[in-house]
């Protein structure tokens, strides 16, 4: 299975790697994917090998039984994945092959992400529940509120200036919490700044009362944990990358963009610091009660 991409794609494929992991229980399961993502994979149960691979490089794999296109509907993707002469291989595309081994599956240009890759196994007969995306609890929650201004674009990035007043408003409780690249970023936002690990954010997301991001990896990780979140998107509709259940509060202000924008997409750049606190206050009171309701 190919899926070289970021930390939300991961996550956003944990259905389907399990849906195969079903299907096929006495198979080894062979995972490429980039190296930093080690700590994740291990934790989706659904992987017996990892091979670390950066995004569209060579696989360094040979002959599989079958192969798996998770990371996009090609052409590069899938000739990476022929190049290992695999027998079958199962795939999203946009144009036709000729190939007798290819399996192939027109891209839907409208789905949401889990979605997309739940359906692509479906309609070959791999049973996918696209609601098993849960990852094992790391541990009690705490009462820290997690913030984290980073995205892997500038058209995803709220200004840092309006996270640091969420920031200053929340008070001691806030933690800021930054990714490769992200420090001086984080550092406008909070004095403190929380770095480290991938596992180390991760467990600190998993136990964390709250989460306020953008459209990033950190939101798949809250959703995956079902801690409970503010959203803030622009300019890619929660729809199509959003969580689909759970105790998360997206605002969104109905207006696309270009994702690949270096400046704030102007629908996010309408999402007012008010806006954030008073989903956060909600979010906040509707944990506690939650907290509350389970210890009865």
């Amino acid at each position: 299975m190919l899926r070289a991409l970021g930390l939300g794609d991961l996550l956003t494929a944990v259905p389907a790697l399990r849906g195969l992991r079903t299907a096929f229980p006495r198979s080894e399961i062979t995972l490429a994917a980039p190296e930093w993502l080690a700590d994740v994979v291990a934790r989706i149960d659904a992987v017996d090998r990892f091979l670390p691979t950066p995004e569209l490089a060579p696989i360094d794999f040979q002959r599989p039984d079958l192969a798996v296109n998770l990371h996009g509907p090609g052409p590069q993707s899938v000739e990476r994945l022929l190049a290992t002469e695999p027998r079958k291989l199962i795939t999203y595309t946009r144009q036709g092959y000729s190939d007798e081994r290819v399996i192939a599956t027109e891209w839907p240009a409208e789905r949401h992400e889990v979605l997309r890759w739940c359906d692509l196994l479906q309609g070959r007969g791999i049973r996918c529940d696209p609601d098993d995306f849960r990852l094992t609890p790391a541990g009690p929650r705490t009462e820290r509120v997690v913030v984290h201004p980073g995205a892997s674009t500038g058209a995803r990035r709220w200004p840092a200036e309006r996270y640091a007043a969420v920031v200053r408003a929340l008070g001691p409780r806030a933690v800021v919490t930054a990714g490769p690249g992200e420090h001086d970023l984080a550092r406008q936002v909070g004095p403190a700044v929380v770095s480290g690990t991938l596992a180390e954010l991760l467990d600190l997301v998993a136990t964390a009362r709250l989460v306020i991001c953008g459209d990033t990896g950190v939101a798949h990780v809250a959703t995956a944990y079902r801690t409970p979140s503010v959203l803030l998107f622009g300019p890619v509709p929660p729809r199509l990358w959003g969580p689909r259940r759970g105790p998360h509060q997206v605002l969104w202000h109905g207006e696309t963009g270009d994702t690949f924008a270096d400046e704030p997409d102007p629908g996010l750049l309408r999402i007012t610091v008010g806006e954030v606190l008073d989903a956060a206050g909600g979010a906040l009171c509707e944990s506690v009660s939650s907290a509350r309701d389970t210890s009865v």
